[in-house]
């Protein structure tokens, strides 16, 4: 017990000298002002994706009519989406109905299983659409001229809707809570790519003036990475509340103007608290890797060589995660979750689309238990390949000092 409460006093103090480094240079300025041109582009791209979101999507109306009718109206829809491809609606047929029957369509717009988006019950002549109010306004036209190609190869009637609104339907919340997920996703993506990066460059100054060899000496190495690491993490804490401090501002500033946001899964407190918390397994898990990356270059060249495929990596985890979000309960899934480092971005998604809690106290502890793993490893090499590799001003490359002496030196 006393040699853990030994390297958890080291840590702490190495965390204390990173970070009030950090924080009193007078560079951290510049930091805090760094992020304002991603956040502009980020903005730009996220608006002209949400106008191609739209252009694309294609919500469904669920028929609720006689078995002909709804043949009659599903041979109309395809005539007219013909001649105006994409405007109308995709419809499926969720039951035939008989003379005299009813049909619960309040029930089949909460039904998650067979998600629509609004139900279209009556006859040709009456029809009656059950959706949501803005749905409903929007396809009344539609569905009028649906019905009367449907009775007629040259339509000159068209007949009066009825409507009954509902509040919302299952398709829409389930719809609000993937861009919820996305939205998360990008957000957590950004913060880890701006501020996971400067660990690489963490060892380099202290290599070259030997001080990491005093500090090896007089602390076990994992407990000095494992300090640099939670020191890191605390000073982009610190930019990230000073960059919430400034958005906020600006939110409450133009509130009206900003779209609102479906409700998670799992509330808005437990989302957020979990947000923060998977932010910080996503930096402790890609920082710890880039600690022991950064921790083999011995100059600023070779960290500035090893920054592009640093970036492509993290790119690629946050690319794994989206994509899993497109196929949910499938092996895919389940790989980005298991996945140490795109597993905080795949439970943050959970988080917005399943009320379950107990599955993040699972991936939590498994994500700890990488951030531990790492680490290790990287301090076990670190102390073999570069603190028994002569001076730090060696000439030795990055890849030699990875893969051993037989390795060819450029």
């Amino acid at each position: 017990m006393s040699g853990f409460a030994d390297k958890l006093r080291a840590m702490m103090v190495i965390a204390r000298r990173d970070f009030v480094a950090v924080v009193f240079s007078k560079t951290f300025i510049f930091f805090l002002i760094g992020p304002i041109f991603p956040v502009l582009v980020g903005g730009l791209a996220g608006s002209i994706g949400g106008k191609v979101q739209q252009n694309v999507e294609r919500p469904t109306i669920g028929l609720a009519m006689s078995a002909a009718d709804s043949r009659a109206m599903l041979r109309a829809r395809e005539e007219l989406d013909g001649r105006v491809p994409g405007a109308i609606p995709e419809i499926v047929v969720l039951q035939d109905m008989q003379p005299g029957q009813t049909f619960d369509a309040r029930a089949a717009l909460a039904n998650g299983d067979r998600p629509v988006s609004a139900v279209l019950g009556g006859t040709l002549d009456k029809p009656l659409l059950t959706a949501p109010g803005e749905r409903a306004r929007q396809w009344v036209g539609v569905v009028s001229n649906l019905a009367a190609r449907a009775r007629s190869a040259t339509p000159t009637d068209y007949p009066d809707v009825a409507v009954e609104e509902v509040a919302t339907s299952v398709a829409k919340v389930k719809s609000g809570q993937i861009y919820t997920a996305q939205a998360a996703q990008v957000m957590l993506f950004l913060l880890t790519m701006l501020l996971a990066g400067m660990v690489l460059s963490n060892l380099v100054e202290e290599k070259g003036n030997k001080i990491i060899e005093v500090l090896a000496a007089a602390i076990p190495m994992d407990a000095m990475f494992m300090g640099k690491l939670f020191a890191m993490l605390a000073v982009s804490l610190v930019g990230i509340a000073v960059w919430g401090g400034v958005g906020g501002a600006i939110v409450l500033a133009g509130a009206r103007n900003l779209p609102t946001m479906s409700v998670p899964a799992v509330g808005w407190p437990l989302f957020l608290t979990l947000g923060f918390l998977y932010f910080a397994m996503a930096y402790l898990l890609m920082g710890s890797l880039f600690l022991s990356i950064g921790g083999m270059a011995t100059t600023v060249r070779e960290v500035q060589t090893l920054s592009m495929p640093v970036s492509m990596f993290q790119l690629m985890v946050f690319f794994f995660a989206s994509y899993a979000l497109t196929s949910p309960g499938s092996w895919l899934d389940w790989a980005s979750i298991i996945f140490p480092v795109s597993s905080p971005y795949a439970m943050l998604a959970r988080a917005a689309q399943y009320p379950d809690v107990w599955p993040h106290l699972v991936a939590l502890g498994w994500q700890v238990l990488w951030v531990i793993v790492i680490v290790r490893a990287g301090a076990q090499l670190f102390r073999r390949t570069v603190m028994k590799s002569g001076p730090a001003t060696t000439k030795k490359s990055v890849w030699k000092r990875l893969f051993g002496k037989g390795a060819k030196a450029y």
